[in-house]
């Protein structure tokens, strides 16, 4: 039974609307003043709080701004009660934090509508969704419901990729968000001389082509191509695009839940910019390791076709062959079977992705 605050000094308003809402099926606490319905609300810690604006002790926008600052009730859907109708009042109130606003008098459907609609809302934004395909069937389910959407997909059909197969290509329409359930994907962008420049690596959990279908061009910013044989679930740009339009809310808890590799991303952008060649292969060859990509079980070892390690470092294959080749020589990596790195002093790396 979900549990209302109702802090209201005038009696006959504050006994009506308890009435309301326990006849509705809610369980109902009431406070004469402002004071009394901080201390109410901060031991009773309930689902909604519905307050009077002018009240003795404390006003509403005093009740707001006291319940803001400690954790515990900060999160609690406020609903205002007040007679003032300008909209100086409703700003102030809704720059405080407030969800909604009643205007008194006001009937009972209204009234159990705005409860009924802040409550459906702080469930969906407070339930925790992972970052994985079944994570984004929920969400995008909870969502349509929540939105009242009825042609959002909710099961997703994995697509098996061979190694070196492309996903898409950089300038063609973008059309899918693309979700790894397992193997390996590259991406990356291609220079007016044809090389190629690694923009991130990412394995089972990640999604690719997000950045894409954020962008204003509605093509592919990158590439996308499988490093090691892979299962991808598909995301239509449909879903994608509604779910960011639909509602702020929304889409923010919706970029949130796919954006788990962006910094990765952006970390390394800089570290390409600013960082020795040497730093950068220290730096790569730890990332590589520490995500589990492109790992082999049997020996531990990274493999990679020395093409692909250099668009991550951003230099020519030789220059990282030749790297490779004195990271060896100093027993930091050792190079077995089929060209596998296996990296043999960790500590030693890190030094010198730190200084070099």
């Amino acid at each position: 039974m979900k549990k209302v605050l109702i802090i209201e000094d005038n009696a006959d308003v504050r006994e009506n609307t308890a009435d309301i809402l326990e006849l509705a099926g809610y369980k109902v606490a009431t406070a004469e003043n402002g004071k009394v319905g901080v201390a109410i609300a901060k031991q009773l810690l309930p689902d909604i709080i519905v307050c009077d604006i002018m009240m003795p002790e404390l006003d509403g926008y005093e009740v707001l701004q006291d319940l803001n600052k400690n954790t515990k009730t900060a999160s609690i859907p406020f609903i205002f009660l007040t007679a003032k109708t300008e909209k100086i009042d409703i700003r102030k109130g809704m720059n405080l934090g407030a969800d909604d606003y009643l205007t008194k008098p006001f009937s009972e459907n209204e009234l159990l509508e705005a409860i009924e609609c802040r409550l459906k809302k702080h469930d969906f934004l407070k339930k925790e969704y992972s970052q994985t395909i079944e994570g984004v069937s929920q969400f995008i389910e909870a969502a349509s419901n929540y939105l009242d959407l009825d042609h959002l997909s909710r099961d997703y059909t994995p697509k098996k990729y061979n190694r070196r197969e492309v996903i898409y290509m950089e300038g063609n329409t973008a059309n899918s968000l693309y979700y790894i359930q397992n193997g390996a994907v590259k991406t990356y962008k291609t220079t007016e001389k044809g090389k190629e420049f690694v923009t991130g690596l990412s394995g089972a959990g990640h999604f690719v082509g997000q950045l894409s279908l954020l962008s204003d061009h509605g093509i592919y910013i990158e590439s996308a191509a499988i490093l090691e044989d892979a299962d991808l679930y598909e995301i239509p740009k449909l879903d994608f695009i509604t779910l960011l339009n639909s509602n702020k809310d929304v889409a923010n808890k919706f970029v949130s839940l796919i954006s788990c590799n962006l910094v990765d991303v952006q970390d390394q952008m800089v570290n390409v910019a600013y960082a020795t060649v040497r730093q950068r292969v220290a730096k790569a060859l730890l990332d590589i390791h520490n995500k589990g990509i492109l790992m082999n079980k049997e020996d531990n070892g990274i493999s990679i076709a020395r093409e692909d390690f250099a668009g991550i470092i951003g230099t020519a294959t030789e220059t990282a062959i030749r790297m490779l080749t004195e990271f060896k020589d100093e027993g930091l990596i050792t190079i077995g079977n089929a060209r596998k790195i296996v990296l043999e002093d960790k500590e030693a790396l890190k030094a010198i992705a730190l200084f070099g």
